[in-house]
């Protein structure tokens, strides 16, 4: 059975869409300048937003003397919203290649012609330790758990997140695999929650449990599940977008991203780095980056 098939199939409940972070670190507002630089604004997949906000947004400011301001939210919602004017940024971090090729080509407003992979994070279901559940998730294999009647199972939008996409391969998947059709309709009792909000929710006792990247869960600390046999990943991507305000600063955004202290801030949290691929134009890439991808 087709991903499609299933995502036409099921009725998700929606949950009322909730604003995506934004803050400003290094003492300055958005445009002004602090210490001799501006203000760095980066666009990021929701499921880093606590490595961005408290870890690598301040080190990055301390370091280069920018201010750093943070939005997160699903990659594929970004990417619509530059696209459509709604939202501006110096520098794009998606969950997901895919999400990135809806800001290339004149169709898509030529945005950027490249973009580098520089981390993964695995797909795992993470679970609240106090919910009737958990001793079900510690015992039990994950498909039987959150096939239970009454569970409360958390996802994000397949629309707006790549993680959303993830969940429903997985499951589509694991449901093959494993012969359990079960699994395929249990989307249809799942809620749909912006992914900045689902660990929120699943911390207030909302949810017995949720789909998350590893990033996630070690940073709040909520313990997880393996999807065995099954194994999806988020491929983290960074671009400088076109028009950025302020290139400079972008430019050093990335630098600092792909270099020795923000590689080992991203492994600290929990993700799997890998050595910087470059996917698309050399030309474009700026020198100081490129150097670092051994172009």
């Amino acid at each position: 059975m087709s991903i499609r098939s299933i995502l036409a199939g099921v009725g998700i409940t929606v949950a009322l869409a909730a604003c995506g972070s934004s803050t400003s670190t290094g003492g300055a507002a958005a445009g002004k300048t602090t210490g001799g630089h501006g203000t760095v604004t980066v666009l990021y997949a929701g499921s880093l937003e606590n490595l961005m906000e408290r870890e690598l947004g301040p080190a990055f400011a301390r370091a280069d003397g920018y201010a750093f301001e943070g939005f997160g939210a699903g990659s594929t919602e970004l990417v619509a919203q530059i696209k459509g004017g709604i939202r501006r940024g110096d520098v794009f971090i998606s969950a997901s290649p895919k999400a990135n090729k809806g800001l290339e080509g004149p169709g898509n407003g030529n945005w950027s012609n490249w973009y580098i992979t520089f981390a993964r994070a695995p797909l795992v279901i993470g679970y609240n330790p106090q919910s009737r559940f958990a001793s079900q998730f510690r015992s039990k294999p994950w498909y039987e758990v959150i096939t239970q009647p009454g569970i409360r199972v958390g996802i994000t939008d397949p629309k707006l997140d790549p993680k959303g996409k993830l969940t429903v391969a997985a499951l589509t998947d694991a449901a093959a695999a494993l012969r359990m059709p079960s699994l395929a309709h249990a989307l249809s009792k799942f809620t749909v929650f912006p992914e900045e909000t689902l660990v929120g929710r699943l911390e207030a006792g909302q949810l017995d449990a949720g789909f998350f990247y590893t990033v996630e869960a070690k940073d709040q600390h909520i313990p997880t599940v393996a999807l065995t046999p099954i194994k999806q990943d988020a491929t983290y991507t960074v671009t400088i977008l076109k028009g950025a305000p302020d290139p400079r600063g972008a430019r050093a955004f990335v630098s600092f991203l792909l270099g020795a202290s923000g590689r080992a801030l991203l492994k600290e949290h929990g993700l799997t780095v890998i050595a910087p691929t470059l996917t698309g134009s050399s030309a474009a890439v700026p020198a100081n980056v490129r150097a670092l991808i051994g172009g």
